[in-house]
């Protein structure tokens, strides 16, 4: 059976491209407008792409139903299985008490929300990007927040702002090597290209983060401090993505933000501690004289604060011992990540992952099995490729090199070296995968509806639609990367949706193909604080099943407003700064 896509099956674009939006709009409008729990808006925007798909697209059911069974199972290995990880080892740190001692540690650096926001939510999440990706810094990094004092709402929304900026190069810079290979551009070139774009937001989400929780003369306070984070993240972010690799992007970025930051404010204060009114209202605290340090045994700071703040000092091994599961964790995902030990584990446990053809040549093409019927069935055609091209379907079950399970044995690792018996372990275990199981079934059925729209070709109608900007279309392709993203989740998904789109308009348009490519990751980022997936992580995360819509509602302004600006960036380089697209880069080995 072969299928070829049709991108204007009703005659008029404008008609096709409103039909293909439909399960987008039944997604987002369950989620904002009716107050729907995720998992059902997932359920319903799936089921609304294979109706979609076979109704008006006329794609044969047996592809439909194999394309949402595709995206389902990928949902499941490749990024939900990374998230339940990731918050398994965030449930161990809690259930031995290390996290308490962690959260003791931040609120030791400095007591002002503002500056904890930063720490946290920008520096600790941006560096848990890098590590794990999809979703886990929200879930993490949300879940720290609420232990430091924040509202569940506030945790969640801020966290789902922050991590923008670091997402194109997220789990060992998986996007970027995606982009390179669906669009067959030099990955050097793409990945400065992002380099070259992203780092102004990584200096503006800083500012907008503390603002999006204060007026401005709050943010004003702790200008200095926001500028250190920013630049301090924004030039690693240039250098490493420029001249080393696509790899430790965010890993490095956030490590040297986070002790840009912390070295600085050991020498600078803001004048004024803030703490949000519901804080000030439910805790008073007593006035900080020697009396009561001596009754608590700890530290009071700092002293700008109305009443006092009570933070427990502990020895530096008890903090090392503390912040020890995330270097674990951070080994294992560098590890699991290097290609050489990735491809050594794919070809001992991997089935399928070397296929011997009967002319003795090795099968080329991606690992795994063929998925039946759907394999090199479906065909992409012009103008969104230059001659038909069939779509390559395969699910390679690396189970044990996935990024998932170096997060899992990092949990178990760390779990043991903290005196945690297995029988603990499958218990905690257990709990998180109840706590998570909703998230999980949002995840697998939003990269169902994902790859439904990509093998019918919805994907590429929405994409075409904004291929008719004309001049504008590197600001418009910019929010087609952000449109990718708040379907699939994934900045990931989004380059493999449209990163060969890009390319093709784009030279099409005269416009150099590494920039628009680039762009449509950098875009991307922005996206990711809408998508249903984020939400449903960010939600588990804080305990705040049921508002959905409500947090939806919150940040979908921010992403807007944060794409447009990323947007205007790549209208600057396409039309001003064009010598600044960088060709014919090498990385330093």
């Amino acid at each position: 059976m072969h299928w070829t896509q049709v991108y204007d099956p009703l005659g008029h674009w404008w008609l096709s491209t409103l039909v293909a939006a439909l399960p987008i709009i039944v997604l987002f409008g369950l989620l904002a407008g009716l107050r729907v729990k995720p998992h059902w808006c997932a359920i319903a925007g799936a089921l609304t792409a294979v109706l979609v798909a076979i109704i008006v697209f006329k794609m044969p059911l047996a592809l439909a139903a194999m394309s949402f069974g595709y995206g389902v199972a990928f949902g499941i290995l490749k990024i939900a299985w990374i998230v339940l990880a990731a918050v398994y080892l965030y449930d161990i740190s809690v259930e031995t008490g290390q996290f308490e001692i962690m959260k003791e540690s931040v609120a030791g650096i400095t007591a002002d929300r503002r500056l904890q926001v930063l720490l946290v939510a920008f520096c600790f999440g941006a560096f848990i990007e890098g590590a794990a990706g999809f979703g886990a810094p929200v879930a993490i990094a949300g879940a720290f927040m609420i232990g430091l004092g924040f509202k569940p709402f506030h945790a969640a929304a801020l966290n789902l702002i922050a991590n923008t900026a670091p997402v194109a190069w997220g789990a060992i810079g998986t996007p970027v090597h995606t982009l390179a290979a669906v669009t067959a551009l030099p990955e050097s070139d793409l990945n400065a290209m992002i380099g070259r774009i992203l780092p102004f937001t990584a200096i503006i989400v800083p500012f907008w983060l503390v603002r999006a929780m204060v007026n401005w003369k709050e943010t004003f306070e702790v200008a200095p401090a926001i500028l250190v984070v920013g630049f301090s993240f924004a030039l690693t972010q240039f250098f490493w993505s420029n001249h080393v690799d696509s790899n430790l992007v965010d890993i490095a970025g956030g490590v040297v933000s986070m002790i840009a930051t912390v070295v600085f404010l050991r020498f600078w204060k803001p004048k004024k501690i803030f703490r949000f009114d519901y804080e000030k209202g439910a805790q008073p605290l007593p006035p900080p004289t020697a009396e009561i340090r001596d009754q608590f045994g700890g530290k009071w700071t700092p002293e700008e604060f109305d009443g006092m703040v009570k933070v427990r000092s502990y020895p530096a091994v008890q903090v090392l011992k503390a912040w020890m599961p995330f270097a674990v964790l951070s080994i294992f995902v560098l590890v699991w990540g290097l290609p050489s030990i990735k491809l050594a584990i794919n070809k001992a446990t991997t089935p399928s992952f070397r296929v011997t053809l009967p002319d003795g040549k090795v099968r080329p093409g991606p690992p795994g099995w063929d998925v039946p019927y759907l394999h090199n069935a479906v065909y992409r055609s012009a103008p969104v490729v230059a001659k038909p091209t069939p779509e390559a379907a395969r699910y390679d079950f690396n189970w044990l090199s996935a990024t998932g399970t170096g997060c899992f044995l990092a949990a178990i690792v760390a779990g043991l070296l903290l005196g945690v018996s297995p029988a603990r372990l499958m218990k905690i275990f257990w709990r998180t995968l109840v706590r998570m199981r909703l998230a999980m079934i949002a995840i697998s059925f939003m990269l169902g509806l994902g790859f439904v729209t990509r093998y019918s070709g919805l994907d590429a109608v929405l994409g075409l639609a904004f291929t008719r900007t004309g001049w504008l279309y590197p600001f418009f392709g910019t929010f087609l990367g952000w449109l990718g993203v708040a379907l699939t989740g994934s900045d990931t998904s989004s380059n493999a949706l449209f990163g060969s789109l890009q390319r093709i308009t784009s030279q099409q348009l005269g416009i150099d193909p590494i920039l628009m490519c680039a762009a449509n990751s950098a875009g991307g980022v922005m996206g990711k604080m809408v998508d249903a997936q984020s939400i449903t992580i960010a939600t588990a995360a804080t305990e705040q099943v049921g508002n959905e819509g409500i947090i939806f509602r919150f940040v979908v302004w921010h992403s807007i407003a944060l794409g447009a600006i990323v947007g205007i960036i790549v209208m600057l380089y396409a039309y001003v700064f064009r010598y600044a697209v960088p060709h014919g880069l090498t990385f330093v080995k």
